[in-house]
């Protein structure tokens, strides 16, 4: 009798689960004005970037080009469209999750707001210039996790809020790890454009 219960109780939650799936229970997304307006601070997010990358300042006596990217998420795959079976590039077991992607962009950008807030408080080579380049992309950034998040009330994942870059006191190593990073977030940003631009078109939708 109890195993009947137990398989039972199992079929009823499978029937549960089957029928949330089969019913579509709402999933988080971006209204259609809001992606629009959520799409342009992204690419005024990246022209910044390229911008402050352009610059002499952050990357100034540098001969590295090594690029450092975020790889506490996984926005490269989460936003990756859905592909066909023909397809060679990157693959997934499940389709386009509009809100898996956005919550991998905020992580991100949690992530990066945090890098620099404690960068401009470090040691710095030219703090006046340094500090003038970076703070248009924190409050870009801000914008965003502000008016672009899936979380009510403009909340979003904050578990890396504390997970700040700690600096040292050489100048010169600072800007090395700065500029590295920013040349990955330049990359990132490209990548959240594109998935931005594959959001917008709906074509996830259909």
């Amino acid at each position: 009798m109890t195993n009947f219960n137990l398989y039972l109780s199992s079929c009823v939650l499978l029937l549960t689960l089957s029928w949330r799936t089969s019913t579509g229970v709402p999933v988080p997304a971006l209204s259609a004005e809001k992606c629009a307006s959520c799409s342009l601070l992204f690419k005024h997010l990246l022209l910044q970037i390229t911008e402050l990358l352009t610059k002499e300042v952050l990357c100034y006596g540098i001969p590295s080009d090594k690029v450092r990217v975020n790889n506490k998420t996984e926005t490269l795959l989460a936003c990756a469209p859905t592909l066909t079976q023909n397809s060679g590039c990157i693959q997934r077991d499940s389709s386009f999750s509009e809100s898996d992607c956005l919550r991998n962009i905020m992580k991100d950008l949690v992530h990066h707001e945090a890098i620099i807030q404690s960068y401009i408080k470090a040691s710095l080579r030219n703090p006046e210039k340094e500090v003038k380049l970076l703070m248009p992309v924190l409050g870009i950034i801000q914008d965003l996790r502000k008016n672009c998040s899936l979380m009510p009330n403009g909340e979003n994942d904050s578990t890396e809020e504390g997970a700040a870059h700690v600096w040292g006191n050489s100048t010169y190593e600072n800007r090395l790890d700065m500029c590295k990073m920013m040349r990955g977030f330049h990359i990132r940003t490209i990548t959240i454009n594109r998935a931005m631009g594959y959001i917008s078109s709906g074509d996830h939708k259909k």
